[in-house]
């Protein structure tokens, strides 16, 4: 039996896959807790990864591995292979005035077409951009940027600081790949390369940057382990779940992500559709919405009632709640770009204002906001012909139900799983010797 490893390195968290390389079958299991915040020292991933894998029984029977993880997180190092300073990562906004200037100087349309993207607080030119006009002594301090995976990648390689780590701070040993590359607003999804220009107008100056593996390259740890180059949480998820072309993932957790599996890259000069690859050679452009689980959330505890029963009050009342409608946009909403947006409740009559009505209203208005990432992915050509349900939303038998109707085409609701921790393992079992 060859095993191999495969990470999940998110914001909440660290999980460790441990699988039989043949059957995927899952042999062991690891997880350690990261601190809450959007701005985070990596020496924490670091720690918990170390107890992850000690966890699911150590590296030492592991022929290959490969780490999955958050996107767009900046982690700043020195010329000694230290970190200048707390991470910040995808859920900072500091940086949204720096976005709007990057925006400003080279056009949402030229961005998008050089890196798949328009700039928002979430991705990492943004912070590069924010750390060069708000720390300057900092941003002169740097020498490599590196995203979460690539970090930790390159510390369970075996480098790091020197002190540290066991082959020191060598940062032309810094890799990433392709997916969580298209995160950062300074990589070219066409052409496979970092966009220096974009890189140097953010930060300030150049710096060494993670090299990109393809696919089916990998890299070798202290002990001769076979790495492969990780990839991007969505992009891990996709792997994990076996979504290929025409499969589009609806992810309904806190937020919800829609993201599909393309042979085409896209091009949104609006932003609604973030031009991201995936870690296979193919596309995953992907569309957020800020109004997900929560807005079940809302409504139960507005009527008093578990998510049990929310399902079973929502699944009594017909399709269209007798007219009452909800949009969901509680905490403004990123699809649409309304940022100070707020819910609101119409269609109210004597007939229509009933629990069970509110109770559908709320399932149909959360799903609404995810078809409209269908239609925007629809609106750039890239063919969704079933769509995979995840997340905790996804348990909800309501959901469930309404879901094919909303989203107007066959629904498959996968076995809950890490399947970004199962991505990473397969690509780990792609390089395996």
């Amino acid at each position: 039996m060859t095993l191999v490893m495969g990470v999940d390195s998110s914001t909440q968290s660290c999980k460790v896959v441990v699988m039989d390389a043949a059957t995927s079958a899952i042999v062991r299991e690891g997880r350690a807790a990261h601190p809450a915040g959007t701005s985070v020292d990596p020496e924490a991933w670091w720690s918990a990864l170390q107890s992850a894998i000690d966890a699911a029984g150590g590296l030492d029977d592991v022929a290959a591995w490969a780490i999955g993880g958050q996107q767009h997180g900046m982690v700043a190092l020195d010329a000694d292979g230290r970190v200048v300073r707390d991470a910040l990562l995808w859920n900072d906004t500091r940086s949204a005035d720096a976005a709007h200037e990057l925006i400003a100087e080279f056009g949402a349309e030229t961005l998008a077409q050089r890196t798949g993207l328009v700039p928002v607080a979430s991705f990492t030119i943004t912070k590069l951009r924010w750390l060069r006009d708000h720390e300057p002594e900092n941003a002169a301090r740097v020498a490599a940027v590196a995203l979460p995976h690539d970090w930790l990648t390159w510390r369970l390689r075996g480098y790091g600081p020197a002190g540290e780590s066991t082959l020191g701070p060598v940062l032309d040993e810094l890799v990433t790949d392709r997916s969580d590359a298209s995160g950062t607003g300074y990589w070219d999804p066409a052409t496979g390369a970092y966009d220096r220009e974009l890189l140097v107008a953010a930060l300030g100056h150049d710096v060494l940057l993670p090299r990109v593996l393809g696919p089916d390259e990998f890299v070798l740890d202290e002990a001769g382990r076979r790495v492969g180059g990780g990839a991007g949480d969505n992009a891990g998820a996709a792997l994990g779940l076996g979504a290929g072309p025409g499969d589009v993932v609806v992810s309904i957790g806190t937020s919800g992500t829609v993201f599909a599996v393309s042979e085409t890259r896209t091009v949104d000069p609006t932003g609604t559709v973030a031009g991201f690859a995936d870690c296979t050679g193919r596309f995953l452009p992907l569309v957020a919405t800020l109004n997900a689980a929560r807005v079940l959330d809302a409504i139960a505890g507005l009527l008093a009632v578990d998510h049990e029963e929310l399902s079973r009050l929502a699944l009594a009342a017909a399709p269209g709640s007798e007219g009452l409608t909800l949009v969901p946009y509680f905490e403004g909403e990123r699809t649409p770009n309304l940022p100070d947006a707020t819910a609101s409740l119409t269609g109210m009559t004597l007939a229509s204002t009933t629990r069970e009505n509110l109770a559908r209203a709320a399932v149909e208005g959360m799903l609404s906001g995810l078809a409209a990432g269908l239609d925007a992915l629809r609106g750039l050509g890239v063919p969704l012909e079933r769509a995979l349900l995840i997340g905790g939303g996804a348990q909800s038998d309501a959901v469930r139900a309404i879901a094919p109707l909303v989203l107007g085409i066959p629904v498959e609701v996968p076995t809950p799983d890490e399947y970004v921790a199962l991505g990473a393992a397969r690509q780990a079992a792609t390089v395996a010797a």
